[in-house]
């Protein structure tokens, strides 16, 4: 059966190959080009094109390593100055590329499915079929699903015990896209307590005492600066160049569509309270175009005080730091930690996402992945995620702008949302009875969760046909997207805070395990 999903979804990803994309094929037909042509000590300065080499080294391999290919293709793509460049043969390269190295994404997700050996297709099915890995990989263009193939591998490693190799797919991860450092310091806690302190007794109390092992803490030392060194290695001369490519803070504090995090929320609380102020006649400035003109910048706020990138790391930081003191004075049963590691982990992308410098949309991702794969072992986590899932999926929607697509991206969100709206909350009724529900209430959700995901088909009417119909497409145009991000940031926000309590308020020894949860399903099927 996995077989025969994996067909269907690879056959699905082949009908997006002429459909549109964005800058972002340009950007790596330029990487393909650049890294071709020029000598390693070029890479990072080349910027014929103003979308520069600005990924790690280990991805600008990568791009090497598919522009051999590539030549094959059409050789006229791996030209530098041809920019913009984008004959037939080169897109369907560009797409095939992608749907290739999904192969690690495929793999990775069968790994975690037979982790939950009861629940394995489903698991399968919400982790290959996310929509928003179809709409942003293959599609508007990327390539997210390897790299959230290996962090997944990375997981599945971690939960079998085998520290060292989760440490490696993670170093590997940080080596092809630096993004992944939001979620570092839960590896960095995680592994030094159950890989460098080694537990000498315990108690039945969850108690332990430790000993610290400084043989494993280099070991894990050697793992990681081996990958780094790989990486960087050939680029020591350069290496100020390359962190100036790599974070380059002057594209100000939110993307040109604001993903659904906090700053929307500020962003908007800004232009309220300028709003306001104007009608009452106070003097304030203005702007407008610089905050919701669709353009990437560093920007001022007109009332509330502006945001720099050290306040966001210090909010971040310090948003994360209550997860990872709790992460830390997990008991000593390897079981339960496993999957407070997972959920951790979910919460601190989370932060990041909520606070992060310049957040792209995409970013969301790094939270729906991992809850792909937790919703099946916790209640609280189906039913989170069945928000999330909807609320995340739908904030992508605008990267996919053209009208054309609409019906595709509906499509995708409803099939997907079906599928887990009907399938996830069969794994938590045990009476087998259907509960019953208020007006309209979904499946899992409080009725006001319920009229919050109605909400989204209110806001999607709103925004391609009363939008228009009122004629605001030409004196309001970027309305529809700030209401988008303020409205899906309520949602997000509301997952962040419930999700962020469950985990530092759970009960350690309640924790599903994959032995507990495996065992309760035999014998619910069992007694029915």
């Amino acid at each position: 059966m996995i077989t025969h999903i994996t067909a269907i979804v690879t056959f699905v990803k082949l009908f997006f190959i002429p459909l549109y994309h964005s800058t972002d094929f340009e950007v790596h037909r330029n990487w393909l080009a650049i890294t071709y042509n020029t000598s390693i000590n070029q890479w990072y300065y080349e910027s014929t094109s103003e979308w520069t080499l600005d990924y790690p080294p280990l991805f600008a391999w990568l791009e090497y390593c598919l522009s051999l290919v590539a030549v094959w293709f059409d050789p006229k793509m791996l030209e530098v100055n041809n920019l913009n460049y984008k004959s037939d043969m080169t897109v369907l390269f560009q797409r095939l590329s992608v749907i290739v190295l999904d192969i690690i994404f495929i793999y990775a997700a069968r790994s975690c499915a037979l982790l939950v050996k009861h629940r394995i297709l489903l698991l399968f099915i919400l982790l290959i079929c996310n929509p928003g890995l179809l709409m942003v990989d293959h599609i508007h263009f990327q390539y997210n699903g390897f790299l959230y193939g290996i962090l997944l591998l990375s997981i599945c490693s971690m939960i079998n015990s085998n520290h060292l190799q989760a440490a490696l797919w993670f170093a590997i991860l940080l080596n092809l896209k630096h993004i992944y450092l939001y979620v570092a310091p839960v590896y960095i806690v995680y592994l030094l307590r159950t890989y460098c302190f080694m537990v000498v007794s315990a108690d039945g109390t969850n108690t332990a005492w430790y000993s610290f092992s400084i043989t494993n803490l280099l070991t894990l030392g050697v793992v990681v600066t081996a990958v780094f060194c790989v990486s960087f290695g050939p680029f020591l001369d350069h290496l100020p160049q390359i962190f100036a490519r790599l974070f380059p803070f002057k594209r100000g504090l939110c993307h040109a569509y604001w993903a659904p995090n906090f700053w929307a929320l500020y962003n908007f609380g800004d232009k309220i309270i300028q709003h306001f102020m104007v009608k009452l006649g106070l003097d304030i400035k203005k702007t407008e175009a610089s905050m919701t003109g669709g353009l990437v910048q560093e920007f001022s706020h007109s009332v509330l005080p502006s945001i720099t990138p050290t306040i966001t790391f210090v909010l971040t930081f310090i948003s994360m730091l209550p997860a990872l003191i709790k992460l830390w004075h997990l008991g000593a049963d390897r079981r339960y930690r496993a999957l407070s590691f997972v959920r951790c982990l979910v919460v601190c992308a989370t932060c990041s996402f909520m606070f992060g410098w310049h957040v792209h949309e995409k970013a969301v991702l790094m939270i729906l992945i991992p809850m792909s794969f937790i919703c099946v072992l916790g209640d609280i986590d189906g039913k989170l995620f069945l928000i999330i899932s909807t609320v995340g999926h739908y904030s992508l929607f605008p990267l996919l702008y053209p009208k054309n697509l609409l019906a595709i991206k509906i499509f995708m969100l409803l099939t997907h949302a079906a599928f887990a709206f009907g399938n996830i909350p069969l794994l938590y009724d045990t009476k087998g009875k259907p509960k019953r529900r208020g007006f309209l209430r979904l499946p899992m959700l409080n009725q006001l969760e319920s009229f919050y995901i109605y909400g989204l088909i209110i806001l999607c009417l709103y925004e391609h046909v009363i939008h228009v119909a009122l004629g605001l497409n030409k004196t309001l145009p970027f309305l529809p997207l700030m209401l988008t991000s303020v409205y899906c940031a309520i949602g997000v926000f509301y997952f962040w805070i419930y999700y962020y309590c469950y985990f530092l308020a759970f009960n350690v020894s309640r924790v599903p395990t994959f032995t507990t949860v495996n065992r309760e399903n035999y014998n619910v099927k069992k007694s029915k």
